[in-house]
């Protein structure tokens, strides 16, 4: 990583100045951030109003309390020593290692000294392409799986984060230093490039760290990510009748199915992959805005105005 970057994120934040006085956890989150309906402190989707990928450095010299959130985390031990309780399991990290929470895991975090440097990722299931799980499905790995049932909304499987310690060869290293300088330095494209650098750290993981798998994806799990791959690839025009015809079932078992497996909707999902790709489209063209809904496949302004605000707690306009 850069020196002057690494510099920047040793500095004292004015947060840590007094944790250091006190050694008492000050909350630092908007209290949009916190579901304040929850008995356990759970941190919501308030973080990617703005961004796919969020990215933060911890607070030193406190205890972070125990919470769980709505979405996926990776922390990443860019420096020193992290000891954390993760579902009621001691873990210990050090410089180079990394753990993946799922969402609906718990976690707390013992106070960091003052040479330690730990880094949150925080990302959601549409951030991972499931066109590159379907590449990856052959893979006799327990990462796999876990993506998968995250995805599928599997609440069987038994693995809510995983470790991954420091690997010789430092390619995982490497990208995650490449995830931080990009967030930090705020160049042009930084979002895209660090979804792309998330696909690959994931891919690197997969073969880096063969943990094998405990168990194979169920029938129904399969069908499901099938589903979810198809909807990926021709949101457009998709729809249920075709992937009963396709696959030889009948329409409502499918829809049935999906929803059992997904835990949404069929057409739920597939508004929201739409969603996404209008996200893209205004992000990175200046086609009006009428011309990318048809694009997407959504007809209705009204309904795509409703839906784009419910997703990105934002408007098409405020985006662009």
């Amino acid at each position: 990583m850069e020196r002057k970057l690494l510099e920047q994120l040793s500095q004292l934040t004015p947060i840590e100045h007094r944790q250091q006085q006190t050694h008492q956890f000050i909350e630092d989150l908007d209290a949009a951030a916190i579901d304040q309906q929850a008995q356990l402190r759970t941190l919501t989707d308030y973080f990617f109003n703005s961004q796919d990928i969020y990215i933060s450095r911890h607070n030193r010299y406190a205890d972070y309390p125990e919470h769980t959130h709505t979405f996926l985390e990776i922390n990443y031990v860019l420096k020193g020593i992290a000891h954390e309780v993760v579902d009621q399991q001691s873990v210990t990290l050090h410089t180079g290692d990394l753990i993946l929470l799922d969402s609906g895991s718990t976690h707390s975090i013992q106070a960091l000294g003052d040479h330690d440097l730990l880094i949150n990722i925080l990302f959601r299931t549409k951030n991972i392409s499931l066109e590159l799980l379907n590449d990856l499905r052959h893979s006799d790995n327990i990462l796999y799986d876990f993506l998968v049932s995250h995805i599928t909304g599997d609440q069987s499987h038994p693995q809510n984060y995983l470790v991954f310690n420091q690997h010789p060869n430092h390619q995982v290293q490497t990208t995650l230093n490449r995830i931080i300088e990009e967030y930090y330095q705020h160049h042009e494209f930084a979002n895209s490039i660090i979804k792309a650098y998330l696909s690959a750290l994931i891919v690197q993981l997969i073969r880096e760290y063969p943990l094998n798998r405990v168990s194979q994806a169920n029938k129904p799990q399969q069908l499901a990510m099938q589903l979810l791959t198809d909807i990926t690839t021709n949101y457009r025009t998709i729809n249920l009748t075709q992937l009963a015809h396709k696959y030889n079932y009948n329409r409502n078992y499918l829809s049935n199915l999906f929803k059992t497996e997904v835990g949404k909707t069929f057409s739920t999902v597939v508004t929201q992959q739409r969603l996404i790709q209008a996200h893209l489209l205004l992000a990175s063209t200046s086609l009006p805005i009428s011309q990318i809904m048809r694009r997407v496949g959504l007809t209705n302004k009204t309904f795509f105005y409703q839906k784009y605000q419910a997703y990105y707690h934002t408007t098409p306009q405020k985006d662009r």
